[in-house]
Formats: structure tokens, sequence, C-alpha cells
């Protein structure tokens, strides 16, 4: 398991100003780091009432270094922030260490614009070099792994898994896709996950699809096909809502979670593979709950 979409919990949930997005500011106070304690630790205890793995998700995702100017800090400030993102996790991870839960400590990457757009596309090495700042910082923190959420692009997508090489570091990457199931780009998915893995040797650990409905991307995944193997996680959105229309919203679509539920069941019995499971926008503690009732049965396919 892991957790739901931080930042419109935090947000519209619990009424908590994230400037850009960007819920890393919470750590530059004692009040902030209290509040995202307070945010894993529930689903730290639903792990433990399953009794299965959970990865933590470092609050990096829009912490890499052009973000440092529109937040008012200096790269400096920023990379501290990332590393006690990491601390904190550690933190978890030790007060839950009695319950011997397999607990994964993930450094999030986000993209380097806007998490719909893919905007300006960087090159494979540009992408690289940009990120790799971050995933140095993030390492030097101490994480198992990397996860890159909501790529829209192949490069960057590449850029950050072939970072991840140059230091040893497992990555997943996650692609968002539109309401069609294809990237921002109009690529397909199947076509992303070839030609990353083509760039990189298949480096990264496993695939993720974000940021999207089940209903976006379901299609797909029932087709099957070999490369549908590659796809390990879920973080899908509450909302059946196009990132257009969630872009316009001022309020949350946090959907229906035992929908949500059904549909992740279905997933999972279509790809058995699937063994992260969480979720991103307009999701919380209720719709991951609903899903470990209903994926986590023992008349799950193994």
């Amino acid at each position: 398991m892991t957790d739901g979409g931080l930042e419109t919990d935090l947000l519209f949930n619990r009424g908590i100003d994230l400037p850009h997005f960007a819920s890393v500011v919470l750590l530059a106070n004692d009040e902030g780091r209290a509040a995202l304690e307070g945010y894993y630790r529930p689903y730290l205890e639903l792990a433990h009432r399953f009794g299965c793995g959970f990865v933590l998700e470092s609050a990096t995702w829009r912490a890499s270094s052009d973000w440092a100017a529109p937040l008012g800090l200096q790269l400096v400030d920023l990379d501290r922030l990332n590393v006690a993102a990491v601390d904190l996790l550690h933190h978890l991870r030790a007060e839950f260490d009695h319950d011997q839960l397999e607990i994964v400590v993930s450094g999030c990457v986000g993209p380097r614009g806007d998490g719909y757009d893919p905007g300006r596309i960087m090159g494979v090495t540009e992408a690289a070099d940009y990120h790799g700042h971050q995933i140095r910082v993030l390492a030097s923190a101490g994480v198992d792994m990397l996860s890159a959420l909501t790529m829209t692009n192949v490069h960057e997508a590449t850029g950050i898994a072939l970072a991840a090489a140059q230091i040893s570091l497992p990555v997943a990457i996650s692609f968002t896709v539109e309401t069609d199931g294809r990237l921002p780009t109009g690529e397909s998915l199947k076509d992303a996950v070839g030609e990353v893995d083509e760039a990189t040797g298949e480096y990264p650990a496993y695939f993720m699809i974000n940021c999207a409905h089940p209903d976006h991307f379901l299609p797909l995944l029932a087709g099957g096909g070999v490369w549908t193997k590659r796809i390990r996680g879920v973080r899908a959105n509450a909302s059946r809502c196009s990132h257009q229309e969630l872009d316009a919203m001022t309020d949350l679509d946090a959907g229906d979670p035992s929908d949500l539920a059904r549909l992740y069941r279905h997933l999972v019995e279509l790809q058995p593979q699937l063994t992260v499971l969480g979720g991103c926008c307009g999701t919380d503690l209720r719709h991951i709950t609903a899903i470990a009732e209903a994926c986590m049965s023992p008349s799950r396919p193994s």
C-alpha cells in the first residue's frame, strides 16, 4: 500500500495552505511537521491492520530546484527541506518498527513543470542534469528508492531514470494519462513504457499510473500484453473529470470511495502484479481504506 492524495487532502480537507501546491514547505516549522505526521500515521496504522508493506512517499513532489524561487527560498534552504522530509519518514518508520511492517522510504520526485501539462519538454540529458540535483539530495538523506510521480513525457521520465541509475538507486516511474489513456503528449502508455525501458536498459524497478481515474486507463490494462507486466502500481484520482476540468474546480471532487475500490479490485484481478496501491488527487484515508478492504481480502488473486 501507499498513501492517497497528500496535497489535495491537506489543502481541501484540512485547510492547510500549500503555496504552489508544495507540501515540502510544511517541514519548515514544528506545526507543519506535526500536520504531516498526522497525515501519514493513520496510513501506517491501516497497513498494520492489514499486515501489508507500505511505501512512504516524501512530501517532495514539488521540491526540485526551479521551485525554490517561487517558494521564496534559496536552493540550499529547499535542499534542507528535502532532507527534513526524508528524516520525518525515517522517524515514522522507527515508530512503527515494532509492528515489523515492511516500510519503504521513497523520495518523491515530481515534474519540473506542471503535473498535467508537459509544457516545454526537456531533452533527456537536460532532464537528467536537472533532476539529478534533487535525486542526490534525497539519496544523501537515506531514501530506499525514488518515485517519479505525474510524469507527462518520455524524455523527462528517461532523464530521471538515468539520474537514479548514476547513483544506483531504484526508481519507480509513474505516468499520468488523459481521459483517452494517453500521456499529455499524445503518446500511448505502452510506447512510453517501452521507450523508457529501451533508453535505460530497463532500469526502472517498475512503472506506475497516477493522477487519472481508473476509467481512463483500465481498458489499456484489460487489453493485456507483455508490456503491462511492467506496471506494478496505481495511484488513481478519485474524480472521473479531465485534468482541465480538475484545474478549473474550486471544490474538491472526492468521488465515491466504494466505487473506486471496486475498480481497483477489477484492476488487480486483471493484472495481479499490481502490488503498490494508493491514490492521487481527491483521495484520502477513506479511499485507501476502501481499496485495502476490496483488494486485500483472502480471495484476491495471487
